[in-house]
């Protein structure tokens, strides 16, 4: 297979996966400390660049959006392949969608003074490292050239001039929507930023927090009728060096373009390098060689290299005979199910305490599974497939045993694997906390990484974590719109796997999401 000799070396990834895993030993040998004083701003921003302030109107950004379970998880017709009309993102549009995908929603004061600020997409430790750039030709409000999005000051900065959307159709392999794409934004991670507090573990957490972004921009995206489709196919050093990345602490993760035009891309201008001043992030910065190992590891050379690499898998599923299947019972609409997509984002939050005296309603908890995992647009996913399988351990559903389950997605049906109360191994698992003992129930993303490895090289890596954070997102999005809360939580990795073995016996963990209601009293909402 011609793919780049480094992605092919897949024992990198299974190096990294290993030395990342979180073990009792592991974090009691740990003596890293938390210097808040050496604090990463949540922002990059830029120094001496002119900037395109983005409409803010609350009846732009939030107004007339569908309601949210009707939109998530779905795959919209590609207006390209059947010859429709152009879809052209103007700046109302793309304000919407930057704003519901990454913008600030909230922001809070401290007593003490100063100031704490929450993104439309939860984020490891609200640490906030993952930026969205724009790649654009002329656009009805807004001329062709490079941004990057400051949603601190909700403005679009510009980087260059002009039309350089060719470079990302090169990069890509000539991938079809990057193509025929009149914008396209570029995720980036800036490791440092959440580094500080997760030292090399956060290369897992770009692509989880890529993953709960990109389920808020994939949604606001299809409802606004502009063809999204996460690429992670790309020449890496090609894409940093049009946005004039530091290639030692920053790094591209995905591409995902917007719209569709008939009208042929232009050769893109000349592309002198970028050297452009940004502010101080912290007073020290510490770098941690296994991210940059990783993210050379599974890096790809030129559009011949990610060519010969986009081969569309699916591992297949788990589902094997069993007497103990329970189908899917979806949640009949209501008016409080029925919240629109804006309304859900801006409620959104992570819950911080669980009510363990309240259940879930079963059709609820298959409501939040269905939209989750109905699959991915993605250059590296057939339409409606996985890489990945979902566990869960149950504590207070009604009308369903507790105990622990698989789903089996493709029969729409929860099998039970074993019955009993699991609360405090829930904790246990979760390393030693009360959220996912309190929890009503606990939802873990696994992977047979091995299957996606030999695939897709160490850069199936990247696709099995950034899935996991999609469909976590997915997750957090499908229980807020029917009322109760979810948070996503870290994890013994190993002893997960054991947990659930023998039947994920093999398989790896991506992700783990908590669902229940809010513990009101304890979160000081009631008295």
């Amino acid at each position: 297979m011609n793919r780049s000799s480094s992605n092919l070396n897949i024992e990198a990834a299974h190096h990294y996966h290993e030395a990342t895993k979180h073990s009792e030993t592991r974090l009691h040998s740990n003596t890293h400390f938390l210097d808040w004083s050496n604090q990463p701003r949540p922002f990059k921003i830029y120094c001496d660049v002119e900037s395109v302030p983005l409409p803010s109107d609350p009846t732009i950004l939030v107004g007339g959006s569908p309601p949210l379970l009707d939109i998530i998880g779905t795959f919209p017709v590609d207006v390209g392949d059947q010859g429709g009309a152009e879809l052209i993102p103007d700046l109302d549009v793309l304000a919407r969608t930057l704003y519901l995908a990454a913008g600030v929603i909230k922001r809070k004061r401290h007593p003490g003074g100063g100031e704490r600020v929450f993104r439309a997409y939860p984020n490891t430790g609200a640490l906030y490292h993952i930026d969205l750039y724009l790649v654009t030709g002329d656009l009805p409000g807004l001329a062709a050239g490079v941004y990057h999005f400051g949603p601190h000051d909700f403005a679009l900065h510009r980087l260059r001039v002009g039309d350089y959307r060719s470079v990302l159709t090169e990069a890509s392999g000539m991938e079809a929507r990057i193509v025929e794409a009149p914008a396209i934004l570029v995720s980036v991670s800036t490791y440092w930023r959440n580094a500080w507090k997760y030292q090399a573990r956060a290369y897992r957490h770009c692509f989880w927090d890529a993953g709960t972004l990109h389920a808020n921009l994939l949604a606001v995206a299809d409802a606004e009728s502009l063809q999204p489709r996460v690429v992670l196919g790309f020449a890496d050093a090609s894409v940093a060096a049009l946005l004039g990345l530091d290639a030692a602490r920053e790094a591209p993760l995905t591409l995902l373009p917007l719209g569709y035009t008939k009208t042929p891309l232009p050769m893109s201008p000349p592309m002198p390098k970028l050297e452009l001043e940004t502010e101080v992030l912290s007073r020290t910065e510490v770098a941690y060689p296994a991210i940059q190992d990783m993210q050379q590891a599974s890096s790809l050379d030129d559009r011949l290299a990610v060519a010969a690499w986009r081969r569309p898998f699916a591992i297949l599923p788990s589902n094997l005979p069993s007497e103990t299947l329970r189908p899917l019972e979806l949640m009949v609409a209501t008016k409080s199910s029925r919240l629109s997509l804006s309304e859900v984002i801006r409620k959104r939050g992570s819950t911080r305490a669980f009510d363990r005296t309240r259940t879930i309603a079963y059709p609820a908890l298959c409501t939040v599974l269905d939209r989750a995992t109905r699959g991915v647009a993605a250059d590296v996913l057939a339409p409606g497939s996985t890489l990945l399988d979902h566990y869960l351990i149950v504590h207070a559903v009604e009308g369903l045993a507790s105990g622990s389950y698989y789903y089996q997605r493709e029969e729409h049906s929860l099998e039970l694997l074993r019955e009993g109360d699991f609360r405090a191994i829930a904790g246990r698992l979760d390393l030693g906390q009360a959220l996912a003992a309190d929890a009503a129930v606990n939802v873990y993303a696994l992977c047979s990484l091995p299957a996606v490895l030999e695939h897709f090289g160490n850069r199936g890596y990247r696709a099995a974590q950034l899935e996991g954070g999609i469909v976590g997102g997915r997750m957090y999005l499908a229980a807020y719109a029917q009322g109760f809360g979810a948070t996503g939580l870290t994890f013994f990795d190993d002893e997960v796997t054991e947990f659930f073995s023998p039947h994920a016996a093999g398989k790896s963990v991506m992700f783990l999401v908590a669902l229940g209601y809010p513990d009101r009293v304890a979160l000081g909402l009631e008295r």
